[in-house]
């Protein structure tokens, strides 16, 4: 039915939990996984011209997220290895990670986008959207959203 799952992941403990259903329901399937994070641009510290205050720091502060999503990505792939899952992994630098998670999907051809919701509700949910609901309304490749 499913052969290639894409599975968002942010670290959190509810998209953790999420990556370890993705795995049991790959397994379940015979499909392969791809991890995907979506790292956000670390802001850039500029002076009122416009200029870059310290490129370095910019540097340091991207390294640092970049690391981040690696061990997120690293510990999804252990996973996946002890449940003898076929895994890979995609980092994607980008602000609006729903577009990120779309793009990827269709450009590695998976056919199941696996997600956690991070249940926002009510004021909330209106005020900062969802990424998973994002994908939702986007997309045309099927969504399995866990809760």
């Amino acid at each position: 039915m499913f052969r290639h799952l894409l599975v968002p992941t942010d670290g959190s403990p509810l998209s953790q939990r999420a990556v370890v259903q993705a795995i049991a329901f790959a397994r379940r399937h015979s499909a392969c996984v791809t991890f995907f994070h979506a790292e956000r641009h670390p802001p850039v510290p500029m002076d009122g011209a416009g200029v870059v205050i310290n490129a370095h720091a910019l540097h340091e502060a991207h390294e640092r997220l970049d690391a981040a999503a690696h061990d997120i990505l690293a510990e999804a792939d252990a996973l996946a290895q002890e449940a003898g899952v076929v895994a890979d992994s995609v980092v994607l630098a980008t602000d609006k990670p729903w577009e990120g998670i779309i793009r990827s999907a269709e450009r590695l051809g998976c056919d199941l986008i696996f997600m956690a919701s991070h249940g926002r509700r009510g004021v909330s949910a209106l005020l900062l959207g969802s990424e998973t609901q994002k994908v939702l309304t986007h997309t045309r490749i099927p969504v399995l959203v866990h809760r």
